[in-house]
């Protein structure tokens, strides 16, 4: 058991830095919205990892099969990925519209619950990260249910706390925020949500060895 936390630690820290799409909305949210906008944000980031994870122990192998051979999800989640972003892009919002010091106050916290929850869901790529995981660790919990929710409560409980330190770190910024400055984060996020959505719907018109289990962790 000991042995599966150790090796839970690292993969979680890992996690929390993994460059995409919540990565750096989490990021916004915290320095335009506030602390509890964005822990907010992340636990509906971890309800999805949650998720996947449940999908991927009753699933594996056959799941993540079944993935490599269907680009649609990716195009699918893609799509989606770039709608969100261009919205946010060319979304018009006046500057008096916007809080010099965030809107934490004001904020809808369930919708930025769905927002992590919805963002992260469409992401293909984390559930077959995840399944990755399982596949790889699975022989570890010699069947037992107990070292299956040890590995991966640690494995997120790390993410998360990792990611309480992101968030307060991003807090720092919000005294620099300016409107202008605000409204230029926003459609900068916007853009990069659009190249990730991009990225997922070239990988799903690639042929299938780009989408085949033992490329998927490179």
């Amino acid at each position: 058991m000991v042995d599966l936390i150790k090796t839970a630690i690292p993969l979680g820290f890992f996690l929390s830095f993994m460059l995409g799409p919540v990565f750096f909305m989490l990021l916004e949210t915290s320095a335009t919205k506030g602390v509890r906008a964005a822990i907010s944000f992340d636990i509906g980031v971890l309800f999805s990892d949650i998720v996947f994870i449940t999908l991927a122990y009753y699933s594996s192998y056959q799941l993540l099969e079944s993935l490599s051979n269907s680009p649609v999800l990716y195009l699918f989640g893609g799509t989606g990925m770039v709608i969100y972003g261009l919205v946010l892009a060319i979304k018009k919002v006046e500057k008096g519209d916007v809080s010099m010091h965030g809107s934490g106050a004001n904020s809808n916290y369930f919708g930025l619950f769905l927002n992590g929850f919805l963002v992260n869901i469409i992401n293909v790529g984390v559930l077959i990260f995840w399944v990755g995981i399982v596949i790889v660790v699975g022989p570890s919990f010699d069947g037992l249910i107990e070292k299956f929710l040890v590995f991966f409560a640690t494995m997120l409980a790390v993410y998360f706390v990792t990611d309480l330190f992101k968030i307060l770190v991003a807090k720092q910024l919000q005294s620099q925020l300016t409107p202008v400055r605000i409204i230029w984060v926003k459609k900068s996020l916007g853009y990069i949500l659009v190249i990730c959505g991009i990225v997922m719907i070239v990988k799903g018109v690639l042929p299938g060895d780009e989408l085949n289990p033992a490329n998927i962790m490179e």
